[in-house]
């Protein structure tokens, strides 16, 4: 779960990493009155959506008055911000943040990730901040400092000096930033989170520290154990699609293809996605329906996957080891009879009772397209696809 940056900003200063005074506006008016709470002579007015790099957007505007936060804003509110990490679709603007404005002399990336590697909490860290972590890491990945966080002791003050000096800190600075270090790595720890990030965090005019912008992202299974996070979601930046399938219970992730995939099991809903791929087709969709493949919850996915209009086939693949086929066919029955779908569906059953789940779809009488293996169900979906294609671009031309 991902929250915007001022949400991520009053979490750090809780924790006692400094940012700077801003104020959050729902209209152009509520704006420039935030303007006028936090005070000064210029502003930054920034977009808040779930997504990096806004500045090259047109997400964040400098102004130098009142009239100027107005406009700024009116202009944001409403816009379909489009950057590398949203793809075309984009996020829209439906609130903004009022900061005021610093002046800067030097920035740094601070970041704190899970590594799977270590099974540690990392520490990354870089001189050039102001730059998407990757675009430090392919032009000057000489730059970065990463430092592995000990569990049974969290991160220490030596460890965040040390850090502080590779970043070339002026030793006035060093305590500021050793109590920045040891405020992130709390929030990360003590509210579940999988990245906190400030990029940049700024060294100012008077030499102090400020994080001038902030992420965080946190574990979904986690929430139940902290409600004060779950209440941070913003459901209006997410993809509908991922929204309602969690919602559900269901492991789903939107792409851009047009086969759609009902598949339980994480490894083998990736495994299907390769194989449509390699048979020249493009999954629509990341499906894990669990092992638990009830009647309920095939039916669920079926609504889930043909909810995006883009799907044109659908690629049922089950490997029943919980489950049993007969169960699992059954379950597919349901779902198309209460749903009726007017794209191909594609069925691949394997494991417990697989011969008399087979039977059962076939006495079915639907228009089920059966297969006996991955590639050959994967082969028949992109056939099914193409064919179906080509049908729907006759009927709009003859009409």
């Amino acid at each position: 779960m991902d929250i915007h940056e001022y949400q991520a900003k009053e979490i750090l200063a809780g924790f006692g990493v400094p940012i700077p005074r801003g104020g959050l506006a729902y209209s152009p008016e509520q704006a420039a009155y935030r303007a006028r709470e936090v005070g000064g002579d210029k502003w930054v007015v920034k977009a808040q959506v779930h997504t990096g790099g806004r500045g090259q957007a047109g997400g964040v505007k400098m102004c130098t008055d009142e009239h100027e936060v107005l406009d700024a804003a009116n202009d944001l509110f409403g816009k379909r911000l489009v950057t590398h990490q949203t793809g075309a679709a984009g996020k829209v603007v439906y609130r903004v943040y009022v900061e005021g404005a610093v002046s800067i002399q030097k920035e740094i990336y601070l970041g704190f990730v899970l590594d799977r590697k270590t099974e540690r909490i990392m520490v990354v860290a870089s001189a050039d901040g102001g730059m998407e972590i990757e675009e430090i890491a392919e032009k000057r990945p000489g730059s970065i400092i990463r430092s592995v966080v000990e569990p049974a002791v969290g991160v220490q003050d030596f460890q965040a000096r040390e850090i502080a000096f590779q970043l070339g800190l002026e030793p006035s600075q060093i305590r500021q930033a050793v109590e920045v270090v040891k405020g992130c790595y709390m929030a990360f720890r003590d509210l579940d989170a999988t990245m906190v990030e400030i990029n940049p965090l700024v060294v100012t005019g008077d030499g102090s520290l400020l994080a001038l912008d902030a992420k965080m992202s946190f574990d979904d299974n986690a929430m139940f154990r902290r409600p004060d996070v779950s209440e941070l979601r913003d459901k209006s930046q997410e993809d509908a699609r991922e929204t309602q399938a969690a919602d559900r219970g269901l492991s789903y992730v939107g792409l851009e293809g047009n086969i759609g995939c009902i598949v339980n099991g994480a490894g083998l809903a990736m495994a299907t996605m390769d194989m449509i791929e390699l048979a020249g087709g493009s999954p629509a969709n990341f499906l894990d329906i669990g092992g638990g493949a009830t009647p309920e919850r095939v039916a669920k996915a079926f609504r889930l996957v043909m909810s995006d209009k883009k799907v044109e086939a659908i690629l049922v693949n089950i490997f029943a080891g919980i489950n049993r086929c007969d169960w699992v066919a059954e379950g597919i029955i349901q779902a198309l009879e209460n749903n009726p779908v007017d794209v191909p569906v594609i069925v691949r059953l394997a494991g417990t009772n697989v011969e008399e789940g087979r039977k059962i779809l076939s006495r079915s009488g639907l228009p089920v397209i059966r297969a006996a293996t991955l590639e050959e169900a994967a082969e028949r979906s992109v056939s099914a696809w193409r064919n179906n294609n080509k049908h729907n671009i006759k009927m709009v031309a003859s009409s």
